[in-house]
This record gives structure tokens, sequence and C-alpha cells, in this order.
């Protein structure tokens, strides 16, 4: 005997009844599985479309302004700190990140809304900090401001401290040009 229910809205489970022992086995959907593929790059310039329609999705107006300046100088700089999820051929989040005085930070993450609460805010995370890393840094921080107010939990969920957050950010160059 068998029966089927869904544990969350990308995993379909199995229950097997064997002579009184049970078998879950665990059917990821092609969601899941595309999840799988997701790939972690520096930014293209075939790139410059969809990420400036996410981040008008996912910011508002005026961070959205802001962002956009800040990532043209980053790109003229060192775009290899500008790093994107892709999903399939779309472009599921973008970190943009830049060294300042030997230090790293993490200036501005988005990530679309259908793909979050997946763990592609983390991998870009992971994967700028790796680079952060490659790069001999000093230290790491988190810029802080009222737009990315709301998400600096994931950051601490990494294990970053309040001590890591940089609230003056506006003295970064990409900010201040």
């Amino acid at each position: 005997m068998f029966k089927g229910f869904r544990r969350n809205s990308h995993e379909f489970v199995v229950l097997l009844i064997l002579h009184k022992e049970t078998v879950s086995l665990s059917f990821h959907t092609a969601f899941e599985e595309e999840l799988k593929v997701m790939d972690v790059r520096s930014f293209q310039l075939a790139d410059y479309q969809p990420v400036t329609e996410l981040l008008e999705t996912v910011l508002s107006e005026e961070c959205y302004e802001q962002t956009m300046e800040a990532f043209a100088r980053q790109l003229s700089w060192d775009s290899e700190l500008v790093l994107v999820a892709a999903v399939g051929d779309e472009i599921a989040g973008i970190m943009i990140g830049t060294i300042d005085n030997g230090r790293g930070y993490y200036y501005r993450i988005a990530v679309h809304p259908d793909y979050q609460r997946q763990g592609i805010g983390k991998k870009l995370i992971a994967s700028l900090r790796q680079r952060f890393v490659q790069r001999g840094v000093s230290k790491i921080m988190i810029t802080a401001d009222e737009h990315n107010e709301p998400i600096l939990s994931l950051y601490e969920s990494l294990g970053y401290v309040t001590a890591d957050f940089f609230r003056s950010f506006q003295k970064l160059s990409i900010v201040a040009g």
C-alpha cells in the first residue's frame, strides 16, 4: 500500500508500507531540480537587461537609482565582484560587491521574488566571500542602509555580527564616485 502527500511546495513524498515497515521516498519537482543547476558567475554584458529588470522589480525606486550608479561604477572598476545567479537562462539574483581600502564590502543583493527563500542569496554571499578571501581583504563588511535593513538577518544567519555592518556606506568609492 502507498500514500502520497506534499511535504512542501517542491517535494512530493510517497510512503510505501511493506509488511509493517514504512519506507519514505522523496520525489522532487522539476522546479527543485532546476535550482540544482543554478550557476553563480561573474556578470556578463548580456546580463545587463535582465539584471536591470530584476533590480527594478526588487528594489524601491530610490534604492534602484542609487544601486544603478554604484553598479555602473563597480562594473567599470572590477566586474569580477558583480555576481549573478542564473537558473537555466534566467537571472535569479545579483550581488554587487566592492573592495575599498583593503576591505571587502557586500554592497547590494537582490533575488527575484520567484526565487527567494531558496538559498540563492546565501550562495551569492558565499561566492563573493570566496572572491574576497582570494584577494586577501583584511575584513569583510556588509553595507547597511535603510534599503537592506530587512535582510541583515540573512547575514547574521551566516555568522556575521553587528560589528560587520558598515553604516557609513556613503563614503565607499562606488557610492561617492
